[in-house]
């Protein structure tokens, strides 16, 4: 099995880089290695299990509704590789959620922008907690903005439901505008993303949420009781058909 790559020593090829200089400005005398072969993804737990639940959600719903496409990744708290030569920042994570469009729906170990036909997330949420909430709001939003040209990004706080989303516009994010019911709408997944039961979900075009399949399968069974009542109140015993 492959040794874990950590964000600070992701490249493609295993070479010694120019050697870097201490805080003095001579030469350091250590070298950056760079593994070759698998990227492991390398992130932090989780702040919480709210936190872990709301992942979850964000990914189980989205597989459900497209449960019949195979042209997306959706992936939740890997990391994203984004340049063969840039060292990425000790503040840099992967993001909590992210999808990316037009892409192979397989398995990965993490996200490799230069392995993908350079294509970068096309949304991102970030679920904020008190020790990531300043970083995403400000170097991740920077990184998402300038580096990865995402063009949709959206946080989230699962405790204080603080929720806002931006829409790249000529390079630079602008805050979209919620609708009447304080939901906003993702052009890129063309769903609104909105407050439900304290929890982030996604809502069809029409307003209607999008279920969890346990939610579908309680939905589709309730729905089969009520057809059944019916068909009893009309003389016929629903088990012999």
């Amino acid at each position: 099995m492959s040794t874990p790559v950590s964000p600070a020593d992701a490249s493609p090829s295993l070479v010694n880089s120019r050697p870097r200089d201490d805080a003095a400005g001579q030469p350091d005398a250590r070298h950056d290695i760079f593994p070759t072969g698998d990227f492991i993804s390398n992130e932090p737990p989780l702040e919480s299990s709210l936190h872990l639940q709301q992942m979850l959600l964000l990914l189980s719903c989205l597989d459900w509704l497209w449960k019949d496409r195979d042209d997306y990744f959706a992936a939740g708290n890997l990391t994203v590789y984004y340049s063969e030569r840039q060292l990425k920042s000790e503040k840099f994570r992967g993001p909590d959620f992210f999808v990316v469009l037009g892409t192979e729906k397989k398995p990965r170990n993490s996200w490799v922008v230069w392995k993908e036909d350079g294509k970068y997330p096309n949304i991102i949420v970030e679920l904020l907690s008190d020790s990531t909430a300043d970083v995403d709001r400000a170097t991740k939003k920077d990184i998402y903005q300038d580096a990865f040209r995402t063009p949709e990004y959206f946080w989230f706080d699962p405790k204080t439901l603080e929720f806002q989303g931006f829409e790249l516009v000529g390079g630079q994010y602008e805050a979209i505008e919620p609708d009447k019911a304080s939901r906003l709408w993702s052009k890129q997944l063309q769903l609104f993303l909105g407050i439900h039961n304290h929890q982030l979900r996604y809502f069809s075009p029409d307003g209607a949420l999008v279920l969890t399949p346990e939610e579908a399968a309680t939905a589709a069974q309730e729905q089969a009781e009520r057809l059944a009542q019916k068909l009893r109140e009309l003389g016929v015993d629903p088990d012999t058909l």
